[in-house]
Parts: structure tokens; C-alpha cells; sequence
């Protein structure tokens, strides 16, 4: 086997090889030669060559969020480490182990007017879990130009110091090494790990020279002691809502949502990427509260507001409980807790699982309608939605209503921002279906990069539902080598931001077609082209359903559905619904 020479390198290849960082994700460089040298000669890793940066870091972004282990991106120095910013900030709030392994000049080469050199230390500072800043190896020939070395009198005494300044450096950089993988496993996010490297760069050896020490991350859960002080605030409590973020499946154990839904002081509202399914929970939050008077949401109002999972979609909901708060907003989760409501008054630091299976035992069902009463009234708006649905014309509501219903079953399905994850919340999904949104920092860039990266991360099948905007935006997510053949994506084009003709504003103006709307006419049809993928486009409801017939059959590559949806409806359609389900 071949490693790099440089020991700095062979130190974080063989620390992340025995923290089991498997999946690396390189894109090309000329300073970051010693660590894919290292990684593409080992074949416990799997590498992948991805060129744009950006991409490459969303698509590590969705490895990790399907194997919920970090993965590790490699870029040259300069600009390059930059385009991981946006990846690196949805790590940081949707808390997705990401380890950043950048190469760097050496310090003494950094201010000086060098080429493809910028100030990496230190660079994400405000969407980052812990950064460690490395030390350059020492190189005896150089010694007399480092500024850590004192001028030796003597041979003996020069090589003394030298091995001593080495053997000091090594130990400073497993340390730091350690510390931020061990966090990234820790506590689930991004780290950075930037790392100089002076020239020669592309030199080899067949035997490693170090053999760092290995820390173990810490991964023991935080138990509660005062369970029976909160229970009893519980017990009490006649109205009580939990709402459930962002998780992903299999997360909590269904008989405690079973148990919770049983109780009928106990209302659960969740999303589409909550992945969590019962017969008795409200799983589409703006169906049932959009049209709602204030004295209906007086009605609602919960005392206690139980909270676990990541960031919730609907902004009704927020409204809501900012309005109407209660009494108590508590937190369950080892991740940082939002005050999203201003009332948060207790976080349980600790696994969801552990917290029911301690909590739940003291808890006692109490006689209420609160739970039944709202069910009752989601059911009447599933009876208009479907009556909504028979009587309007082909746009993106009706669009979403045949895509979501020929999905196959146990499929993963990827979600864009903006306008589609919005209308996803309004249908009633297939519960095999596992449901996956950027909902850290909810922007339109990376989404494509993800899907795929998750495709790769997950043996399931993979439908990606986008947007135009966000299609386009993340094109070059396509230029990747590792696409599987079971890779489906729909675009549903409207041909510009559909999302902006439903927020308060003067639509139909050229001032808000041109900076708001962004109105195009774009098509994915030569993209497809260009990478390999085969096209097939839809005008109407009639040809869209004769598409979706055919579209998820077994194929020799991936397949793209293109659907045109008329840009200046959906926004009527969609406002009319929530006033037409009621």
C-alpha cells in the first residue's frame, strides 16, 4: 500500500480510518494531494471525485444524513473550502455529522500575495461545532527557516530539539484531530479540520511513520432526575399538543406514540419529515389550522406544548403558539432546543426513547376531548380536500395529488425547499415512505446534491420532488459519476419562484416577474441530455398520469419527469383551498 509522506497526513487519514469515517469526498486540488493520496490508496474508504465544491459537500451532506455516521469532504486551499459554507451551515442546524478536511498553505506562506490563499482558520465560526487549526510538520531540512526553531549551536543539540518541537507538534495535532471528530459523533454537526501542508506535496512512502493515538467519543445519554415534578404539571393538564420536527424514521418507539395517542388530552401534530404515522395524529398541520377563527384557536390553545425532532415547516403553527402560548414549552432532545415560541421553560437533554420510556410510566390519561374534538375536524377537511381536488383545473396542487399517489411503497423520497415541501404537508403520504427535506437552514441550493448523496447513503429506491428554481439553482448536482439507475427526479416547472405569488406582495408586475418571480423558460430537457438521463415532460393532467404509469419501472439509468403547471393559477388554487376545506 502507498501512503503520502508527509506524516501530518497519514495522521488524519489513519484517524478518521479508526473512527470508521468511511465515505470521502474529494474534489480535485493540488494542496490537498497528500490526503487523497492517502484516503484513494486505502480500501476501507470509499472515495468519490466531485468537482464543484458545493455539490460535493451536499452530496456528503445527504450520505451522512441516511448512514447518520460523519463523512468527510477534502478540497484544495483558497476559495474552494468557501462553497462548503452552505452545506456546512445545514449540517450545523439540522445536525448532520460533516467533517471538513481542508488543506492549507503553511502560515508563512499565508498574507504574503500567494496564489489560491486565503485566511482558512477559524472560517466557519459561526456554523461550526469545534475547529481545529493543525500545525505544519517539522522538516529538518527547512528548520533554520521556521520561527519555532532557536538556532542550535551543535548537530546533536539541533536534531535533540527538533525531534522534541515534532514529537510536540504530532501530539498538539492527534489531540485537535480527536477532539473534533469525537464532537462531530458527539453532538452531531459540522467540524473543520484545516490542515497546512508544504511542498513536496505529491511524495510517497510504503510504510506509515506515525501511529497516532486514538480517543473515544463520549456517547452517554443525559438522564433526567425530576421526571415526577413535570409529570405531575402533565397529569393536570387537560390540553396538551405535542409537536413533532424534522426526524428521521425509525427514531421513537411506536408504542409511545401509540401511548401518547391514545390519551385524549394529547393532540400530535407532526409533518412529512417527521416519519412518524398513527391513525390518531394530525400529520397535516396547515389543513387544519390555516382557516381557523380566534376563537377556534382560543379553543386550541394547549397548556403544555411537548417539542422533539428538528424544525417545523409550518409557519401557521409558529404563529400560533406565539399568539396563543402556553403555559409550558418543553424540549426533548440531546441537540440544541429552540425557544421558538418564547415560552420554552425546560429542555430534557437526552435521547426521545430514553425520556418516554422514564416519563411516560408516571403519566396518567385524562378524560378530555381536546384530541378527539380537532381529529374530528381534520377529518371533515380530508372530505373537502378531495371534494377541492374534483373541481379544479390541472395545477401544482392537482400535480402533487398524482405524483404522491403512484410513489411505490418503501421508497425514499427527497423533497426540495420552498413551495414543494409546503404542499407535501397537505396530503396524506404513504407511510412506507421515508421523507427528507434541507430543513436546517431551508434554502433552495444543494437540494438535488443531497438527494443524490441520500440515494447513495440509503439502498432504497429515490424520488426527488424540486422546483424549477431549485432545480436550476443545483444543476450541476448532475455532474456526478455516482447517480444509481433507480434515481427518479420530477421538476415541477412554473417557470419561475411560484412561492413569491403566494406571499403578500403586487403580483403580475414586470418590477415583480423580473426580481421576485424570477420568471423563466427554462426546461431540463438538454440537462438530460448532457448527463444521461432519461426525459420525459407532462403539460396536463391527462399526460401526467401516463408518465408517472411508466416512470418508476426499472431502467438503464436515471429517469427525470418534467411537469409544466400554469404559473399564474397555483397561487389562486392554493389560497382558495384553505378557505374551500373548512
Amino acid at each position: 500500500m502507498k501512503y503520502p509522506k508527509i506524516p501530518l497526513a497519514q495522521t488524519v487519514v489513519q484517524l478518521c480510518k479508526a473512527k470508521q469515517i468511511q465515505h470521502i469526498i474529494l474534489s480535485p486540488g493540488s494542496r490537498n494531494a497528500p490526503l487523497t493520496i492517502g484516503f484513494t490508496h486505502d480500501d476501507y474508504f470509499k472515495c468519490y471525485s466531485i468537482v464543484d465544491e458545493r455539490c460535493a459537500a451536499f452530496f456528503a451532506l445527504g450520505i451522512a444524513q441516511q448512514i447518520k455516521a460523519p463523512v468527510a469532504v477534502v478540497c484544495t486551499s483558497g476559495s474552494a473550502l468557501l462553497n462548503y459554507y452552505p452545506a456546512v451551515s445545514e449540517a450545523f442546524y439540522s445536525n448532520i455529522p460533516l467533517v471538513v478536511l481542508s488543506a492549507d498553505r503553511p502560515k508563512f506562506l499565508v498574507g504574503i500575495g500567494d496564489g489560491q490563499t486565503i485566511n482558512q482558520e477559524d472560517v466557519y465560526k459561526n456554523h461550526i461545532l469545534y475547529s481545529a487549526n493543525l500545525k505544519l510538520d517539522l522538516d529538518e531540512k527547512k528548520s533554520k527557516k521556521q520561527d519555532d526553531l532557536p538556532i542550535m549551536k551543535s548537530i546533536e543539540n539541533r536534531i535533540e530539539n527538533f525531534l522534541g518541537l515534532q514529537q510536540s507538534i504530532q501530539d498538539y495535532n492527534e489531540s485537535e484531530i480527536n477532539k473534533a471528530i469525537n464532537t462531530s459523533i458527539e453532538s452531531l454537526g459540522p467540524v473543520h479540520i484545516n490542515i497546512p501542508f508544504d511542498e513536496p506535496l505529491y511524495d510517497r512512502v510504503d510504510a506509515l511513520t506515525v501511529n497516532p493515538k486514538v480517543i473515544l467519543p463520549n456517547v452517554e445519554d443525559e438522564i433526567e432526575s425530576d421526571y415526577q415534578t413535570y409529570a405531575e404539571i402533565w397529569n393536570k393538564s387537560d390540553r396538551k399538543l405535542v409537536l413533532v420536527g424534522v426526524l428521521s424514521p425509525n427514531s421513537v418507539e411506536q408504542k409511545f406514540i401509540n401511548q401518547l395517542a391514545e390519551d385524549d388530552s394529547v393532540l400530535i401534530m407532526t409533518e412529512t419529515t417527521s416519519n412518524l404515522h398513527h391513525s390518531k395524529i394530525v400529520p397535516n398541520i396547515d389543513k387544519l389550522i390555516a382557516a381557523l377563527t380566534p376563537e377556534e384557536y382560543q379553543v386550541l390553545k394547549p397548556e403544555i406544548v411537548l417539542t422533539f425532532g428538528g424544525l417545523i415547516v409550518s409557519k401557521k403553527i409558529k404563529r400560533f403558539l406565539r399568539d396563543y402560548q402556553p403555559k409550558h414549552h418543553w424540549h426533548v432532545g440531546k441537540n440544541k432546543a429552540n425557544d421558538t415560541f418564547f415560552v420554552l421553560d425546560k429542555v430534557f437533554k437526552q435521547n426521545i426513547n430514553s425520556f418516554f420510556n422514564a416519563f411516560l410510566p408516571l403519566t396518567i390519561a385524562n378524560q378530555s376531548k381536546y384530541a378527539s374534538f380537532w381529529l374530528s375536524q381534520l377529518e371533515n377537511r380530508r372530505k373537502n380536500h378531495i371534494d377541492y381536488l374534483n373541481k379544479i383545473e390541472f395545477t401544482d396542487f392537482k400535480a402533487f395529488h398524482s405524483i404522491l399517489n403512484t410513489v411505490p411503497n418503501n421508497w425514499q423520497l427527497q423533497v426540495s425547499n420552498s413551495s414543494t415541501i409546503r404542499y407535501l404537508q397537505l396530503f396524506d403520504v404513504n407511510p412506507t415512505l421515508e421523507v427528507f427535506c434541507n430543513r436546517g437552514t431551508s434554502g433552495i441550493d444543494g437540494s438535488t446534491s443531497t438527494a443524490i448523496g441520500a440515494a447513495i447513503g440509503n439502498t432504497k429506491p429515490t424520488l426527488f420532488i424540486t422546483g424549477d428554481l431549485s432545480f436550476f439553482y443545483d444543476s450541476n448536482a448532475l455532474w456526478n459519476n455516482y447517480i444509481p439507475k433507480t434515481f427518479r427526479i420530477i421538476v415541477i416547472n412554473n417557470e419561475g419562484g411560484g412561492i413569491f405569488r403566494i406571499l403578500p406582495g403586487h403580483k403580475n408586475t414586470v418590477n415583480f416577474d423580473y426580481y421576485f418571480e424570477t420568471k423563466h423558460h427554462l426546461t431540463a430537457e438538454h440537462l438530460c441530455k448532457m448527463y444521461n438521463i432519461e426525459y420525459v415532460e407532462a403539460n396536463n393532467e391527462f399526460e401526467l398520469n401516463e408518465a408517472l404509469s411508466k416512470f418508476y419501472e426499472p431502467s438503464n439509468k436515471p429517469k427525470l419527469l418534467e411537469i409544466f403547471t400554469p404559473s399564474t393559477q397555483n397561487d389562486d388554487v392554493l389560497l382558495n383551498y384553505f378557505k374551500e376545506i373548512k
